[in-house]
């Protein structure tokens, strides 16, 4: 599969289970780290977990595991590294203090739906 292809699931599985203010981000222009970020809020851990999960199980179906993932027991912020996708599943007030929108604001940013 194709970076934007994950980021198209990844993003189909986040909004199945609800997720708040998806944000798809471009950086492939101006990073090597990976070509896309993915922001996603929970309202609380349970749903920032069963967010993380969601995303796990639907890219694991097409035989996609992430490089690393980090966070998942606090639930504040859970970071999956699929190498050339980056997500990220923040708690509300993480993701306001992180601010990674604004920190990667040089990226294009994607709309969503992703045809």
């Amino acid at each position: 599969m194709t970076a934007l292809e994950i980021t198209k699931r990844a993003v189909a599985a986040l909004e199945d289970k609800k997720a708040i203010n998806v944000k798809v981000i471009d950086i492939s222009e101006i990073s090597v780290i990976a070509d896309y970020f993915i922001i996603a809020g929970g309202t609380n851990k349970n749903q920032v977990q069963a967010l993380s999960d969601n995303v796990l199980s639907e890219l694991s179906k097409e035989g996609i595991e992430p490089k690393q993932t980090e966070g998942y027991n606090t639930a504040n912020w859970i970071l999956m590294d699929y190498t050339d996708v980056i997500i990220h599943v923040f708690n509300q007030e993480d993701r306001l203090f992180y601010d990674l929108e604004r920190i990667w604001r040089d990226g294009r940013a994607v709309e969503l739906p992703i045809e």
